[in-house]
């Protein structure tokens, strides 16, 4: 009896899957790192939510100013913030810039597809009807409004469900 395993081979479609899979295929040394060496990414967080907390962005009634379209408040953050990525990535890329690792840093090209529509539907009505983002939750949930654990423990089932029926989905 021959004993052979098929192996199917999914399209890689997230940025983390490819550099998940990369990080399987390359070989490194085991990690040394101790909860000090994490630091620096609690004080990145720490002053993040900070930002978020001074700025209102997680203000459920800003949210819901924005969505009514009483405030312009929201929209300057928003779009200050794009301006920002858009000049950050175009300086990436014309400057050749590395990670503080010295790696190179690769933008690869997004198809289009129609599900992002729904997508991104999906997420603005869950936007508006909770005033919670997923960057802000947390920041919420640590100032205290813990009502918007319930908006977690719900975008974690949609994150789950998407991944259950992904492959049934509109491309």
């Amino acid at each position: 009896m021959n004993d052979t395993t098929t192996i199917k081979i999914k399209e890689i479609n997230t940025d983390f899957e490819v550099r998940f899979l990369d990080h399987l295929s390359t070989e490194e040394q085991p990690l040394k790192e101790t909860a000090l060496s994490y630091l620096k990414y609690l004080l990145a967080g720490t002053a993040f939510g900070i930002i978020l907390v001074k700025s209102e962005v997680i203000s459920w009634f800003r949210i819901q100013e924005m969505f009514r379209l009483q405030s312009f408040h929201m929209y300057g953050l928003i779009g200050s913030a794009v301006i920002t990525a858009i000049i950050s990535v175009q300086l990436i890329k014309r400057f050749n810039i590395k990670t503080l690792g010295g790696e190179i840093i690769e933008l690869p090209q997004k198809k289009f597809n129609k599900g992002q529509i729904y997508g991104g539907l999906l997420f603005g009505f869950g936007w508006a009807l909770t005033g919670a983002c997923p960057g802000p939750m947390f920041a919420q949930i640590g100032t205290g409004a813990l009502v918007v654990v319930v908006t977690l423990l719900s975008a974690l089932a949609g994150t789950w469900m998407y991944g259950l029926l992904r492959e049934k989905l509109p491309h």
